[in-house]
């Protein structure tokens, strides 16, 4: 391609050669990369059981496979925007794909968790540079006036792809093996990329490359690798050992570092004065825990089904289905009635409305029926449809217009960071609450316990008319007993674990009520 062909690459060209209808192509294609993404972000959680089985790994494993996927897309956000203005759009756009494309390949392929973990990490960094770009790329393209409408396309594009990820990670499982969840967005990534080589722009690669905050980005890695392994393996290894203080105590030190550096240097990676802001900082953090809330839950859910109640992956895609299709329906509603109330209180009443539906879950047990489920789940959706769209509007509202750019990317930070670390956290406290429930229940089972003495009599004669050889039989009704005791220790943990997701969002209310307070202080 000569150099005065480049040009003609620019979206300005692009849609003089294509027309009014190149908005739609350009958006159609970003749409196509990022559905892609988000479905590989949701699909493989109704896996986590069968991935547990394949390569005998706990859950404090398995969760890297969510945990690490959103802790790498926030590091890619960050650079996004350093890497589209060395390589362009269409470059930096085909480029994630492909990464992204070989993040799936091997981890369909993976021969061990550590191969899986890694091929994660590769997605989610590529799923990080990406959705960002095409973001801007469809908010350039259209015009002031229409960009809203641009966005309610593209943001129910984005919603509607976990709706239908569970269900379609449940029939490759059902149907194929669990490898094969991580190749459902193989044909989305070779259409995108396809579309992304003629109708994304591009400009040539300029000859000074642009400063970029290395060092923290170097700090931030270090505190999300140092507190989430930390987090992760503390039960495993100790909570007091040296392995796990030592990473605690980087991430620690690594994220202190990295505010003081992101306010010392003059292109800071994060604009961290930004939280000076005081109704700004209590968007933020609700935007955190709404993160949280949304991410840990879409782990937590499928994973309580499949090993509790016993439902197949298809099934409890099928089960989350419902409360996703009706997010599509909600967030819209949810606009328009944020423009005609306070978005405070549409972020309280979401929040009443998570909180209650995760009250209501710490009822669900082996007997808890399939459209209960559905029902729990759809209240706590309910709740998140409805603090989305005015989280969004207050956060960017309560800063300068020349703020609003650097609010709406930290906004986005806080709300990915939140996923990660609310996955993180909710399998790091199941751990521990399963430990203690196990001992708690173990202490009571001695021969002083008439129920339990009776109870292994009968399994031990049941043992002896199935034909087991006597020096067997009781060690077979100890090991049934173990067994139930294990799983009665595992209910119990994940009710403790959505008591205290539910407690978790009531705290939000505390910021909520700082930004009530701040936005009625700026009208008054």
């Amino acid at each position: 391609m000569t150099t005065a062909a480049v040009p003609l690459q620019t979206a300005a060209a692009l849609t003089e050669r294509y027309g009014p209808s190149y908005r739609w192509l350009v958006t159609i294609t970003g749409m196509m990369g990022v559905v892609s993404m988000v479905l590989a972000m949701t699909t493989v959680n109704v896996a986590v059981p069968d991935v547990m089985g394949a390569f005998g790994i706990g859950q404090d494993k398995a969760q890297w496979m969510s945990s690490a996927y959103m802790a790498t897309m926030t590091a890619g956000m960050l650079i996004n925007a350093w890497l589209s203005g060395i390589l362009g759009e269409r470059r930096t756009f085909v480029g994630a794909l492909f990464f992204f494309s070989v993040g799936a390949l091997m981890g369909g392929m993976a021969p061990t968790e550590d191969a899986l973990i890694f091929a994660r990490v590769l997605q989610g960094f590529s799923a990080g540079v990406a959705q960002p770009l095409v973001m801007a790329t469809i908010f350039t393209v259209f015009p002031p006036e229409r960009r809203g409408m641009a966005m309610g396309v593209f943001g129910l594009g984005v919603v509607f792809a976990p709706a239908i990820g569970p269900t379609l990670g449940g029939l490759m499982i059902e149907y194929f093996s669990w490898r094969y969840v991580f190749f459902i967005s193989l044909p989305f990534c070779v259409v995108a990329a396809v579309m992304g080589l003629v109708f994304m722009p591009h400009r040539p690669i300029p000859k000074v490359v642009p400063p970029f905050d290395w060092l923290g980005f170097a700090l931030l890695c270090t505190a999300l690798f140092g507190l989430m392994t930390g987090i992760a393996d503390g039960q495993r290894e100790g909570w007091g050992s040296d392995a796990i203080v030592f990473r605690l105590v980087l991430g620690a030190v690594a994220t202190v570092a990295f505010v003081c550096w992101e306010l010392y240097t003059p292109r800071a990676l994060l604009d961290v004065r930004i939280f000076g802001n005081v109704e700004f900082s209590a968007a933020a953090l609700i935007a955190f825990i709404f993160g949280a809330g949304m991410m840990g839950s879409t782990y937590i859910i499928p994973v309580f089904v499949q090993t509790i109640i016993g439902f197949t992956p298809l099934l409890a895609g099928l089960m989350m289905m419902p409360a996703g299709i009706m997010l599509a329906f909600i967030f819209p509603l949810a606009g328009r009635l944020s423009d005609a109330m306070p978005a405070s209180t549409m972020i309280i009443g979401g929040l009443l409305l998570f909180a209650l539906g995760f009250a209501w879950m710490t009822a669900a047990d082996v007997d808890t029926t399939f459209w209960t489920l559905v029902s729990m789940v759809m209240v706590s959706r309910l709740g998140l449809g409805f603090i989305n769209p005015s989280l969004n509007a207050s956060s960017l509202k309560a800063l300068p217009a020349d703020k609003v750019r650097q609010g709406s990317g930290v906004a986005n930070f806080m709300r990915q960071l939140g996923g990660a670390f609310g996955i993180n956290l909710m399998v790091a406290f199941f751990e521990i609450r399963t430990r203690f429930h196990a001992d708690a229940l173990t202490a009571t089972q001695d021969w002083g316990n008439r129920t339990t003495e009776r109870m292994l009599t009968q399994i031990e004669q049941l043992l002896q008319r199935g034909g087991l050889p006597h020096q067997q039989q009781k060690a077979g009704a100890i090991d049934y007993l173990a067994t139930i005791v294990q799983s009665k220790a595992q209910i119990m943990a994940f009710s403790d674990t959505f008591i205290v997701v539910g407690v978790v969002a009531l705290a939000a209310l505390i910021p909520a009520a700082m930004l009530s307070r701040s936005q009625r202080r700026s009208r008054g």
